[in-house]
């Protein structure tokens, strides 16, 4: 494979570099096809574009967003017909917000919860330990649903 100074060819390593992420997440996402497979020289390295590397910088920055993988790829292909109208991103943007913004009042509680129960701990022995005992007797909890923990980082 020749390339020309415009065309410039980069391998793995340097994509990587450039956009901040590691090969295996490169590897990964053509694997998933939101990268497009890259040629191969003739030493059967791959071989990467300008384009390849907007690409991953775009898939990179919405992941950052906290957008599913399968929501990139909507992006994505959006992004790939520009000439369309944006109100498919707008309304993919919204759900995706209201999201955020659900996962933020659940951590908010869940912070607050966390608080009270450190704040009653006294450091004395694990036996007499506020927050063992807090984590186990939900009942203990001053709010009866799920915190969110986990579940509101996702």
């Amino acid at each position: 494979m020749t390339s020309t100074p415009s065309q410039a060819a980069i391998g793995i390593g340097e994509l990587a570099s450039r956009t901040h992420c590691k090969p295996e997440t490169v590897r990964y996402y053509e694997k998933i096809g939101l990268l497009p497979a890259a040629p191969r020289n003739e030493g059967n390295q791959r071989r990467y574009s300008e384009a390849t590397v907007q690409r991953l910088m775009f898939i990179r920055h919405a992941r950052d967003f906290g957008f599913s993988v399968e929501a990139v790829r909507e992006l994505l292909d959006m992004a790939d017909h520009p000439s369309q109208p944006c109100d498919q991103v707008d309304q993919l943007a919204r759900r995706h917000l209201a999201e955020v913004e659900s996962r933020i009042q659940r951590l908010m509680v869940l912070r607050d919860e966390l608080k009270r129960t450190v704040a009653q701990c006294d450091g004395d022995s694990v036996a007499q330990c506020r927050i063992i005992e807090v984590l186990s007797d939900h009942r203990l909890c001053s709010h009866d649903a799920a915190h969110g923990g986990a579940e509101a980082l996702r």
